[in-house]
């Protein structure tokens, strides 16, 4: 019944991606929009198809920049969490610091990471890393926090050690939260890399990008954001089956 449900989920997520594309392009076929302005699907499938190749070789450079990204901004986000989990009176500073980071925008840290570090994928990780770290952080703090009232009074009464409550209480309840926070991070380190290969790149789907808007040429700009779609469903998809093996016992 379950896989039922599943296929019959995915039947329907299909027809509606279809039934968009197809009022997508009865729209602009009838309001005969410009294709500088907005070109209709089947010119966006026909640049695709003629571009595949450098589009899936732009798609894996940035790709990576995003995975190490966010593997980086994950490592972080975990470790100020476990720190400030045992010293909690760091937490309002570590916060305040990780607020800043958060909220200076990526426009203005990419050119300088550019200009330190070249235009290599080495600022994509790092403006990927920034990006991410905090939904991390600041889940995996409330996973922590989130540990059974009752088992934790048992562990307590039982003398058990900060260190034993952590392995065998609090990393358990956290595990779904930083799933969690990983779902929504995932799209947004390609988002990240992107914006980052959009103010400085050699390579990658945001030089791609940048490329086709300075020729207005939209068919090819609109074709890597579709590739750019592809890739954050599957990353998304890769975290949601990564979740179901490692939290398994979750509800």
């Amino acid at each position: 019944m379950m896989v039922r449900w599943q296929l019959a989920g995915r039947g329907l997520a299909a027809a509606m991606v279809l039934a968009a594309l197809l009022g997508w392009e009865t729209a602009v076929r009838l309001a005969q929009t410009p294709v500088y302005l907005l070109p209709p699907p089947s010119l966006i499938f026909q640049k695709l198809t003629a571009n595949l190749d450098t589009l899936l070789a732009a798609a894996g450079v940035t790709m990576f920049e995003a995975l190490a990204g966010l593997l980086l901004g994950a490592a972080i986000g975990l470790g100020l969490a476990v720190l400030l989990n045992f010293w909690a009176g760091l937490e309002a500073g570590v916060l305040s610091l990780a607020m800043l980071v958060k909220a200076t925008p990526l426009i203005a840290i990419a050119p300088i990471l550019t200009i330190w570090l070249g235009f290599g994928p080495a600022p994509k990780i790092v403006v990927t890393a920034l990006l991410t770290f905090f939904p991390v952080l600041v889940n995996t703090l409330s996973g922590f926090r989130a540990a059974d009232r009752a088992a934790l009074e048992l562990f307590e009464s039982l003398a058990a050690s900060p260190a034993e409550i952590f392995i065998h209480l609090r990393w358990p309840a956290a595990q779904p939260y930083v799933f969690a926070a990983l779902k929504v991070s995932g799209p947004l380190a390609l988002i990240g890399a992107v914006v980052a290969e959009w103010l400085g790149a050699s390579s990658g789907l945001g030089r791609e990008m940048w490329l086709a808007y300075s020729n207005l040429n939209m068919p090819a700009l609109f074709a890597a954001v579709f590739v750019l779609a592809g890739f954050s469903t599957a990353l998304y998809q890769l975290i949601l089956v990564l979740e179901q093996r490692v939290i398994f016992w979750s509800e």
